[in-house]
């Protein structure tokens, strides 16, 4: 315990220090939000990294859909990695940096508005990021704060209360500089965190090789009466598994505070380096976490899973009955694991939030005449009331028998990913994408993620079939959205030429760069 509680102090201390210390950089709206735009590939890789997999990838995704798929769940963590990560950074990254700092545009939905000249959209936008960014957040706290029950045996509502404030502080004080810095730590111990869990967890039954074996000898006739079928390729639902992959791969390119990491690269080189530390990042990560999970139900019998009152397996148990038996020292390591991955994504969210509902929806909106350093204010502020409703969510939550953990995550990356994906994506490459096709895009994920949300709520009784799941219904609203914005921007009115012009003209800029970046009579 001794261990345990001073490897927390030191870990605390640092991030509050670092938060502190990042001040300087924090001093206008620009450096606040964006770290000034001058944040290298290592910094901006990992916060990229550490904002995607927190205590909702470790605790809640890998032990539910490790527990759905067994060993075939890894495969998410590599679509993690090729789509999630390599794919986005090569994608958007570039056309993201050059294209948001052309318009200067801080947000998404400050793109949103400058790119298709409609203010209306940027508020409409701004408000569906607070809402939906909420659930996410308190899935954070609820993950979490399991481990810490299981390791401290501290009630959960003071592992809420600690994990807001020490947020709040950093967040606060340094801004995003502070964040990214800290989540660089974070994202070091994460990675020597999970790879010594897996060992672990492994070496308790055998090794490898016995672990598979023991997966293979699971059977479980409510799912499939295929033997050895949690040991397979593809799992007993390769559908469902392919829906998982959509949403937390394709999810992370229209997710805000995942796109927002691009904004704030320094430069061309540092887009390539990141690109390569990010998808290394997230094979070691997510491709442990959901690996790791893959074996839950070899801890079956285990009485620290949890059962609900109709005799379905609380999910979120899962993670924390495996670790609940590790050496001391072990668990000590995981508990700062997912105390960095959450801590990081939770910055990264209150972050992304306070600055939309403050540079989008008040500014010039609400308060006409909103001046630099209240524009601070505003913002600190809302960090506040955005980490205090998020805690209570998650305090009145704790005694659901809901797997609330995947469910939240699921309707937030499936409301936002869904609305935003496709006009980020069209509007970046694509000159004809229409305003009219981006708000009708917006709206249907919107309403449609409600309605599922509803549903499965039990306020609203709708039969929505294998899209019930907030898991397959983000994933379908992102692919939807790929083809609701083309088809309707056809059909709709064109942009304005001129403003259509003038924004795409930043790809169009001659810049001179060294020889070894490109041949001399390149015309680039």
């Amino acid at each position: 315990m001794l261990i345990k509680v001073l490897m927390l102090v030191i870990f605390f201390g640092s991030m509050v220090g670092i938060g502190l210390y990042c001040r300087r950089n924090a001093t206008d709206v620009n450096g606040f939000v964006l770290g000034g735009r001058a944040v290298g590939p290592w910094l901006t890789a990992f916060a990229y990294g550490t904002s995607y997999f927190s205590a909702v990838i470790f605790v809640g995704y890998a032990g539910q859909f490790g527990w759905k798929f067994g060993i075939a769940s890894t495969w998410v963590g590599l679509g993690n990695a090729v789509i999630g990560s390599l794919l986005a950074w090569a994608v958007l990254g570039r056309r993201t940096r050059i294209m948001t700092q052309h318009l200067s545009s801080a947000t998404m939905p400050e793109f949103f508005a400058k790119r298709f000249d409609s203010q209306s959209l940027k508020i409409v936008a701004s408000v569906v990021i607070f809402i939906f960014l909420i659930p996410y957040t308190a899935s954070l706290y609820n993950g979490l704060s399991r481990l810490f029950e299981m390791a401290f045996g501290i009630p959960y509502f003071w592992c809420v209360l600690a994990m807001s404030v020490l947020t709040a502080i950093y967040v606060i004080a340094g801004g995003y500089m502070a964040t990214a810095i800290n989540d660089f730590i974070q994202g070091i111990i994460m990675i020597v965190g999970i790879v010594a869990v897996i060992a672990a967890v492994l070496s308790k039954n055998g090794g490898f090789i016995s672990s598979l074996n023991g997966l293979a000898a699971v059977s479980d006739e409510t799912v499939s009466a295929t033997p050895g079928i949690f040991n397979s390729f593809f799992g007993p639902d390769p559908l469902s598994l392919l829906g998982v992959v959509i949403l937390t791969s394709l999810g992370t390119w229209g997710l805000p505070q995942m796109v927002g990491k691009f904004y704030a690269i320094k430069s061309e080189g540092d887009i390539h380096k990141g690109t390569i530390i990010s998808t290394v990042f997230a094979l070691i990560v997510a491709g442990g976490c959901y690996f790791l999970g893959g074996f839950g139900r070899l801890f079956t019998g285990d009485p620290a899973i949890q059962y609900s009152a109709s005799g379905a397996i609380v999910y979120d148990s899962i993670i924390p009955a495996m670790l609940s038996n590790l050496p001391e020292i072990l668990i000590a390591v995981v508990i700062i694991l997912v105390l960095s991955a959450s801590m990081s994504t939770l910055s990264s969210l209150v972050l992304t939030s306070s600055s939309t509902m403050t540079l989008d929806l008040l500014k010039g909106h609400i308060v006409k005449n909103m001046d630099e350093k209240r524009q601070l204010l505003t913002m600190r502020a809302l960090i506040v009331v955005f980490i205090a409703i998020s805690a209570v969510i998650a305090i009145i939550q704790v005694n659901s028998p809901v797997a609330f953990i995947a469910q939240a995550m699921g309707v937030s990356w499936g409301a936002m990913a869904g609305a935003f994906l496709a006009p980020f994506l069209y509007g970046l490459y694509w000159k004809r994408a229409s305003k009219a096709a981006c708000w009708i895009n917006i709206l249907f994920s919107s309403v449609f993620m409600t309605l599922d949300m509803l549903s499965n709520l039990g306020v609203i009784s709708l039969k929505l079939g294998l899209l019930q799941s907030p898991i397959n219904a983000g994933a379908f609203c992102m692919l939807a959205g790929l083809i609701i914005v083309p088809v309707i921007s056809l059909f709709t009115k064109a942009p304005d030429k001129a403003k259509v012009d003038d924004a795409f003209s930043c790809y169009d800029k001659y810049v001179t760069v060294r020889q070894r970046d490109a041949l001399a009579d390149d015309k680039r």
